[in-house]
C-alpha cells in the first residue's frame, strides 16, 4: 500500500475511534456506567482495581483499546508490513484520535459558551420588555 493511502487510512481510522472513546467517556448514554467506573477507580481495594475501572472514565487510555480493537478488525499497518507496522499504527492513531477529541473538546466548549451568552442575552431582553 502507498504511502500517501497509508496516511489516509491513518485520518480517517483515527475519526471512529475518536468517537467511541469520546462517547464512552463523556456522553450522556454512558453516564451510569461511567459513574460505577469513576466510583470503582477510587475506591477500589487494590491498585489493579483501581487502575483497571480508570481506563474506563479516561478518554486518552481508553483510546488505546479502541485502537488496538480497530487494529484488530482492519490489519491496518503504518510504514512496516509485519509486527512493527501495528505498534506504528497504534501509536499514530491514538495520537491522531486524541487530537480530534482534543479539537472536539474546544468546539463543544465555545459552542456551550455561545449557547450560555444567547441565553443570558435572551433573558436580558425578556426583562426590559413592559
Amino acid at each position: 500500500m502507498p504511502l500517501s493511502t497509508q496516511i489516509a487510512y491513518l485520518f480517517i481510522l483515527a475519526i471512529p475511534i475518536a468517537c467511541i472513546a469520546w462517547t464512552v467517556t463523556h456522553e450522556e448514554v454512558f453516564r451510569e456506567p461511567r459513574e460505577f467506573c469513576v466510583k470503582c477507580s477510587e475506591e477500589g481495594k487494590s491498585l489493579f482495581r483501581r487502575k483497571f475501572f480508570y481506563l474506563f472514565t479516561c478518554e486518552y487510555c481508553f483510546s488505546h483499546y479502541v485502537t488496538v480493537f480497530i487494529l484488530i478488525l482492519t490489519d491496518y499497518k503504518l510504514i512496516m508490513m509485519d509486527w512493527r507496522g501495528y505498534i506504528i499504527a497504534g501509536f499514530a492513531l491514538v495520537w491522531i484520535a486524541n487530537q480530534y477529541m482534543s479539537l472536539y473538546g474546544y468546539l463543544r466548549i465555545d459552542l456551550k459558551k455561545e449557547k450560555i451568552i444567547a441565553k443570558k442575552e435572551e433573558q436580558d431582553l425578556d426583562e426590559t420588555k413592559p
